[in-house]
Formats: C-alpha cells, structure tokens, sequence
C-alpha cells in the first residue's frame, strides 16, 4: 500500500497525521520535524529520536553552565578570519550646540 506524500515543511492536519501516520513517522524519523495541527493551530512537533537527546542534552548543558562575565562574553563573540574585517559606514548626522553656563 502507497501512502500519498505530505508537502515537506506543511504542517499537517491532525486527522491526516493519523491516518497517515507511517509517513509522518518516516519523515520524521530521517530528521525532518514534522508539525501538527488540532482545529487550525500548532499542536505538536513530532521529532526523531536522536534529535529530541540531543535538545536535552543541550537544555542540560544550559542548565549546569556557569552564566559567563562580561569579559568572557566579549571574548565568546565569534571573530572574523585574520586580515578580515566589516566595514560600516557612518551616518552624517548633525551636530548640536550645547551652550555652557
């Protein structure tokens, strides 16, 4: 028997999910989240194994991480290559008279 085949990154309509439920667990299974709707609205997300350990694992990590100082969070900032660099150009912008009593 041939399941019919759901539009990738469509969510799917509950009563569909369940009457195919082989296909959602397939694509769900080779990595592809696959959402499910109850009456119109997110219901669920249904993941594969192996990505719902590698959340937790990542939510536990977050969990026991030591909140990072200001130093180590600048530090933290991805860095551009050596010799690279953005340049950002300056918006002209009038300057105010400031009188001083």
């Amino acid at each position: 028997m041939q399941l019919a085949t759901h539009a990738p990154n469509q969510p799917w309509a509950l009563q569909d999910a369940k009457a195919q439920f082989s296909a959602l667990f397939e694509q769900a299974f080779r990595g592809t989240p696959q959402r499910v709707t109850r009456r119109g609205k997110d219901a669920v997300v249904v993941i594969s194994a192996s990505e719902y350990e590698a959340l937790q694992a990542s939510a536990e990590s977050k969990k026991t991480a030591k909140p990072l100082n200001f130093i180590e969070h600048l530090l933290a900032i991805p860095k551009l290559p050596d010799g690279e660099y953005v340049e950002f150009e300056r918006m002209e912008m009038p300057y105010r008279e400031i009188e001083f009593p």
